[in-house]
């Protein structure tokens, strides 16, 4: 059994030499999808996913990790501890739910320790339909240039811009125009693309290959950065299905902490275009479906909204000097990734009752 601060890893290559090891121990076959680029040190970069329990199961759990790369730091732990838990294997088997592993959704974003993909594309608003007009952002428009500034970091003029915006139209517009999602800065902030992405493509492959099968489809996908450190919030991840809320909160919610919703302001999160949870109505129509982002805490949201500005201003200047690129780096794992134990004993004890509570309420008919 490996223990809790053990499961989790400082870089991509230990994490997935982990969650490999981790496969082999508990006996699983792993089906390694190849990045075609290499990983920040020269490494190999792949989705792996690995199935525990039989191909032909009708409940299936999907636990995904890395939708947004750095954050991997976070969900790879608790895949890996899961692999060695006996008792929530024991849980699964005996119920007769399948489980299936989806390490490192955006594995090159976890690598260099950028949220994005290797287009600049953030994976989570990526899954529109691109035969159509993509989505206008005009708030996001506007604050484009204040955002990436030509120096970093950004003088005190553009600083108290974004301030005199914030304070005529509010902090949560503020998060929307940035978060919500835009289609037309290839190099700026929660871009969601032009056109699939590597990773939208293959996890949609991985979906068919794996998840067709299922009658009952739960999906808890791991992330960091919004919310009160430590605390995972249960962010309700399907499309704005009355029924499907219901199940979401039978499951996971409680009186004291409910699911949140995106779509009644609920949530810590805004109101998202383009998300991943897209893919599974359109992959598996056979499937009912409820599923929840279970997201971590880590920093105030305007200090991750700091970090994010600096790491694209660092893409696009890869001339920085090296301390200042060093220091946005660390800026960026501080904003995804409280490497403290307490955190991660956090982490696991949160997400463990969720796959746990996943298992019942797929089986509760």
């Amino acid at each position: 059994m490996i223990g809790v601060v053990e499961a989790f890893s400082p870089t991509y290559a230990e994490a997935r030499g982990k969650f490999l090891q981790g496969c082999v121990a508990a006996g699983l076959k792993v089906d390694a999808h190849p990045h075609p680029l290499k990983g920040r040190n020269g490494e190999a970069l792949a989705m792996d996913v690995a199935l525990d329990g039989s191909p032909d199961a009708k409940h299936l759990l999907i636990v995904t990790s890395a939708c947004h790369g750095i954050e991997g730091h976070c969900g790879s732990g608790v895949q890996t501890f899961a692999l060695h838990d006996a008792e929530w294997r024991d849980k699964a088997r005996a119920a007769g739910v399948a489980v299936l592993y989806v390490h490192a959704l955006n594995p090159h974003g976890f690598s260099y320790g950028r949220r994005v993909t290797q287009e600049n594309v953030d994976l989570n608003r990526n899954f529109v339909d691109f035969s159509q007009p993509l989505p206008v952002n005009a708030g996001y428009a506007k604050l484009h240039p204040l955002l990436l500034p030509a120096g970093w970091p950004p003088a005190p003029k553009n600083e108290a811009a974004i301030g005199t915006w914030i304070g005529k139209h509010g902090m949560p517009a503020y998060q929307l125009a940035i978060s919500g999602g835009q289609y037309q800065f290839d190099d700026g902030l929660f871009f969601g693309g032009k056109a699939p992405t590597w990773s939208n493509r293959t996890f949609r492959a991985v979906l068919r290959s794996h998840a067709q099968q299922a009658r009952t489809l739960a999906w808890i996908d791991l992330h960091t950065g919004l919310g009160p450190n430590g605390i995972g919030e249960r962010i309700f991840s399907c499309r704005d299905d009355k029924a499907a809320y219901a199940r979401a909160n039978k499951w996971w919610g409680t009186a004291q902490a409910p699911v949140t919703s995106i779509y009644d302001g609920s949530s810590t999160s805004a109101l998202l275009t383009g998300l991943m949870m897209n893919s599974v109505y359109e992959e598996c129509p056979q499937a009912q479906f409820t599923s929840i982002a279970l997201e971590y805490g880590t920093l105030p949201l305007l200090e991750v909204m700091g970090a994010l500005r600096a790491d694209h201003w660092l893409h696009a200047h890869p001339e920085a000097a090296p301390d200042l690129a060093d220091a946005i780096r660390a800026g960026m794992m501080e904003a995804f990734y409280t490497d403290t134990d307490a955190w991660k004993g956090q982490v696991i004890s949160q997400a463990r009752q969720a796959m746990f509570q996943a298992v019942n309420g797929l089986t509760s008919g």
